[in-house]
């Protein structure tokens, strides 16, 4: 984790008297509430250490690696302490699925109402359409890209020649969103608008920023 984390210190948490905090895990870009697991004192300590989710199984009996051998690792961005303390938020970003399903989420079974009694409302978010689940998932291809050889990748060859290369592909992509909107061809804004937001992650990507940062940015603006 970078030196912007914000943390709770693992003393101010109070465990029970099993020795576990509940622990939910939500998506730092989009707000999703991703899973809920448990942490001891020594899986806070190895998630504040590593900057990787760690949690310990009440069936098992053993500590878990979140992703460790899916893949599915979730980058922590910040731990939060309740009222209490005595339960934790952790704020990550989730590469690939939270769920061993393979559902970004596992909160992902509505239950029946009852006979007479409203019926459940569908989650905010949505699970094939949200912007912010999209663009971090489009993140982690460009930074594979970048890992990617030069044959292989455009991303990676742009950012071997960035930032100018694709400063100047944003800007290109910015000219035709203009004219797209100006000819009223919607359909073309469409498609110019995801190329421009696309060049615009991979200049963010060559900065070392992320889409997250920008979503908090207009947070603190709507306020």
């Amino acid at each position: 984790m970078d030196d912007a984390v914000r943390v709770t210190e693992p003393d101010e948490v109070q465990f029970g008297q099993d020795g576990l905090v509940p622990a939910v895990v939500q998506d730092a870009v989009n707000g999703q509430v991703l899973m809920l697991a448990h942490m001891d004192r020594e899986a806070l300590g190895r998630t504040l250490l590593t900057g990787e989710t760690w949690f310990w199984s009440r069936s098992r009996q053993a500590y878990w690696h979140k992703g460790e051998t899916s893949g599915h690792i979730q980058r922590v961005r910040a731990v939060w302490a309740d009222c209490d303390r005595d339960a934790l938020l952790v704020e990550v970003e989730q590469v690939g699925a939270a769920c061993h399903e393979g559902d970004r989420t596992c909160f992902h079974r509505p239950l029946t109402a009852a006979a007479g009694s409203v019926t459940p409302a569908a989650p905010s978010f949505a699970p094939q359409g949200d912007l912010g689940r999209v663009l971090a998932e489009l993140e982690e291809v460009i930074e594979e890209r970048r890992r990617s050889s030069p044959e292989e990748s455009y991303v990676r060859r742009l950012l071997d020649r960035a930032p100018d290369a694709v400063c100047k592909k944003v800007g290109e992509e910015a000219t035709e969103v203009v004219l797209a909107s100006k000819n009223a061809d919607l359909e073309n804004l469409v498609w110019e608008a995801a190329d421009l937001w696309f060049h615009t992650l991979v200049l963010l990507n060559h900065h070392g920023l992320s889409s997250r940062q920008v979503a908090a940015e207009l947070r603190r603006r709507r306020h």
